[in-house]
């Protein structure tokens, strides 16, 4: 035993010599790695270190080392790509700024920054003080007269990812959206349309510098559209002139092996330079535009603020090239785009962004073929739009209407005949077809993109949306029709018995039509008042979400794509007659039991089950294709006599 105990012992004082040693060499070498930009190889475990611990001071100044008066400058491009140095003065260190944030106030003194004032897009120039990097400009206050900065300390931005890996993909987080009732398209519409936060409010009275969205290729009245619903991210969308920047798109595919390795064929990725996150590239394009603050091997900081501020995204990133520097009163920016896409925004923080040359962010083709009435052609714009859960759906709603308002608005007399098929890798895709009239482009894109929102924000699984394809046929006329009379050969009848069903429609500009067919009771119908609706696709989509809720419920992504598909399958230029007859049966879940004696429906019903249990609607129907968009009902009552 005592053999054994001093064996045990000489290990104590090995461990005790290893962990001695440890406690020496664990600042030097996490403090290397902090100086090269690395993560914390005990990410997710160790504390984020002080503010200024372990930077290469000969590289970097911290807050606690300035003071008003030092020499200063900032690196950015005012015109082409060329990197300029402009003057600035070192106002004051204001700590605590908001809940753990310092900041560095600066004035620019060079001529053309006192004219333009503060400009969107510099977010993410690097300033400089006593020649050592200590921030990058980030945010200002409105309608300021002189051109006032605030500056994110470098040691802040640095520190941007090292709470994960770059390999941590951006995940399923919740929306908002409620996955236990029946999909509800205007609903998810109004969610995605009403902002659920705003980037841009303020800092103590300063606001972070909003990042221009470049638009090109969007007629003037989705442009204002999309500027309203873009602002809330902290974007500030710049109309552009003509059509997107189809080689951008080509490039980025044909020169992936240059991206791959570090972009080296087009304008680098350099302090100062122009960072460009294009969102939309090809015919149409948007492009946001922000500012490289530091590059430290792979990866790049920028922006100094965030973008979309929730932590891992995926999206590309590119090179960028300044038109001009706009002077505004209300608010100065850049008018700028993309150049190549040479990696990919992969982590986004409240100090900044950071992506990794090399890296290729998934992008989602998108095809749309729109045939006018006043377009000799038909036109097929191509696009690659960028995969993300939230801005997505409304760069997909921007880019449709964009190509369909390419050549005008719309008359006040049209309609619309569309196609949209959405690939899905891996599971069945989601293809549906229907008209509209009277209604803009309101219906094609609430249902197309509502599609997109719920595929992406679903809790049930990942979604890998590969392609999205639109056809979209615009003539100027309207469709629309009314249901002038309906006649009934007998509202009393037995069951067993036939009913002879007349109606008569009335379009607008176009003669009545008639429609007849014969309605036989069923024999097993009991005495009693029944009512027959007769009706267009907008109330019968509100019937069938009544009767059959569970088709319209999802529960797991195969139900979610099948009740996509249910409530996309309903035309809307059909007339539906719908005898409405008792319940009888139960629907368990998605199961339907018509035919179940009403004792074993009871017994199912008991409340203490946890399966969803709800009687099964009986009702005969009718459909007639019109040619029209029925926009009202009628409801006739028939009595079933003894």
């Amino acid at each position: 035993m005592s053999e054994k105990r001093a064996k045990v012992k000489g290990q104590k004082v090995n461990f005790s010599a290893f962990f001695f040693l440890l406690f020496i060499l664990l600042p030097i070498l996490t403090g290397s790695l902090y100086a090269a930009g690395e993560s914390n190889p005990s990410e997710g475990l160790a504390p984020v270190p002080a503010a200024g611990a372990g930077l290469d001071k000969t590289k970097y100044i911290t807050v606690d080392e300035i003071v008003p008066g030092m020499d200063a400058y900032c690196l950015t491009v005012y015109k082409g790509t060329e990197i300029e140095r402009f003057a600035l003065d070192v106002l004051s260190v204001v700590r605590d700024i908001s809940p753990g944030r310092d900041a560095i106030l600066v004035q620019g003194t060079d001529e053309r920054f006192i004219h333009t004032g503060p400009v969107a897009g510099c977010s993410g120039s690097p300033v400089y003080i006593d020649g050592r990097l200590a921030g990058a400009l980030a945010f200002g206050w409105g309608f300021s007269k002189d051109p006032l900065y605030g500056v994110t300390p470098i040691e802040e931005m640095l520190r941007v990812g090292q709470g994960r890996t770059d390999e941590q993909k951006e995940g399923q987080t919740g929306s908002g959206f409620d996955f236990s009732r029946p999909i509800d398209f205007d609903e998810i519409e109004r969610q995605i349309t009403t902002p659920r936060f705003s980037e841009s409010s303020s800092l103590n009275g300063a606001a972070a510098l909003p990042s221009p969205l470049i638009t090109s290729g969007l007629p003037a009245e989705e442009y204002e559209r999309l500027a309203a619903l873009v602002e809330p991210f902290g974007l500030m969308a710049v109309s552009g002139m003509g059509g997107g920047n189809s080689s951008l798109a080509a490039r980025d595919s044909s020169s992936e092996a240059a991206a791959m390795s570090g972009g080296k064929r087009g304008t680098e990725l350099v302090p100062g330079a122009s960072l460009a996150v294009p969102l939309v590239t090809g015919d149409i394009a948007m492009t946001v535009i922000g500012t490289v603050t530091e590059v430290v091997d792979d990866k790049v900081y920028g922006f100094g603020h965030s973008f979309l501020g929730y932590g891992p995204i995926d999206l590309p990133m590119a090179t960028g090239k300044v038109h001009t520097v706009v002077s505004n009163v209300m608010r100065s920016f850049k008018f700028a785009s993309a150049l190549e896409i040479v990696g990919a925004l992969r982590t986004d923080e409240s100090a900044a962004v950071r992506g990794r040359i090399g890296a290729k962010a998934k992008m989602i083709p998108l095809t749309i073929r729109v045939e006018r009435y006043n377009d000799p052609e038909k036109r097929v714009y191509n696009c690659q739009v960028a995969n993300n859960r939230l801005l997505t759906p409304l760069l997909i709603r921007s880019a449709v209407a964009g190509a369909a308002l390419s050549f005008g608005k719309l008359p006040p007399d049209h309609t619309i005949e569309y196609k949209v098929d959405i690939g899905i890798n891996g599971e069945e895709s989601i293809s549906f077809e229907n008209v509209s009239t009277g209604m803009g482009l309101a219906e094609m894109i609430k249902e197309s993109t509502g599609s997109v929102a719920m595929l992406l924000n679903n809790p049930y699984k990942k979604v890998d949306i590969k392609s999205m394809d639109f056809d979209v046929r615009i003539a100027p006329k309207n469709i629309s029709s009314g249901i002038w009379s309906v006649d009934l050969s007998d509202s009393k009848v037995k069951a067993g018995q036939q009913i002879d069903v007349s109606i008569v429609l009335e379009s607008v500009l176009a003669e009545k039509k008639k429609y007849r067919y014969s309605l036989k009771i069923p024999e097993i119908t009991a005495p009693g008042q029944y009512d027959l609706i007769i009706c267009g696709g907008y109330d019968y989509q509100q019937f069938l979400r009544k009767a059959e809720p569970y088709k319209f419920v999802p529960q797991n992504l195969p139900t979610l794509l099948e009740a996509l598909n249910n409530l996309l399958a309903i035309e809307r230029d059909k007339l539906y007659c719908l005898l409405v007859l008792p319940s009888g049966g139960v629907a368990v879940e998605k199961a339907e039991l018509p035919d179940l004696p009403a004792t074993k429906a009871l017994v199912l019903g008991d409340t203490k089950r946890t399966l969803i249990i709800q009687p099964y609607r009986h009702w005969l129907e009718k459909s007639f294709r019109t040619g029209t968009i029925v926009m009202d009902k009628k409801v006739m009552r028939i009595t079933v006599e003894k």
